[in-house]
């Protein structure tokens, strides 16, 4: 899971306008990330362009995702992650980035602004935050306690099925359990083989 790119712009005609950014190079070589970084910067901007006002939409471009969000008063928002990344916590990140930053850089800097002019530092806290969706996002944390619990259940249930099975065995070879007794666990186990966990 990775989170790559986490931008501002303002969403203005004819082309939207980059406010800041922040990138996550680690996974790209170092020959690369100039490349990469500048196509993440240029990617944003027409994905903005294209998207009404008030919208969010998430748009494939080979093994990434690139989520954006276009508040009403053309403040947009834009994370480009890998495939795996939940979009639910991509979204969250955005409105809340998109918030804060709303309330610290004054709107009358947005449509002439630029990265090295708008003062807004906290974008690379974010990305580095955002980087592990469990660890920043508490219902993505809940829901994978959730996938473990449902785990750790499944491999107890499938242990006690193959303990029954053994039981079975030592029941068939017992010379202790009378015929009465043998007859009243083969039924039982007969009755309970519907609700067999799949």
């Amino acid at each position: 899971i990775q989170l790559c790119s986490l931008s501002v712009l303002y969403k203005s005609e004819p082309r939207a306008v980059l406010l800041k950014a922040a990138y996550d190079m680690s996974s790209f070589s170092f020959f690369q990330r100039p490349s990469v970084r500048e196509f993440m910067a240029f990617t944003s901007q027409p994905i903005v362009e294209r998207s009404a006002k008030g919208s969010r939409a998430s748009v494939k471009q080979q093994e990434y995702l690139c989520h954006v969000y276009v508040r009403n008063g053309s403040l947009a928002g834009v994370v480009i992650v890998d495939s795996e990344y939940p979009s639910r916590v991509a979204f969250t990140l955005l409105e809340k980035v998109l918030e804060e930053f709303s309330e610290q850089v004054d709107r009358i800097d947005w449509p002439l602004g630029s990265p090295a002019t708008i003062q807004y530092t906290a974008l690379d806290g974010y990305l580095s935050r955002y980087q592990n969706p469990r660890d920043a996002d508490p219902m993505s944390k809940v829901q994978a306690e959730l996938d473990e619990t449902k785990i750790i259940l499944h491999n107890t249930m499938e242990s006690l099925l193959e303990r029954g099975e053994k039981l079975d065995d030592l029941v068939s070879k017992s010379e202790v359990l009378g015929t009465q007794s043998e007859a009243f666990y083969k039924t039982a186990r007969k009755q309970h083989s519907c609700c067999a966990v799949m």
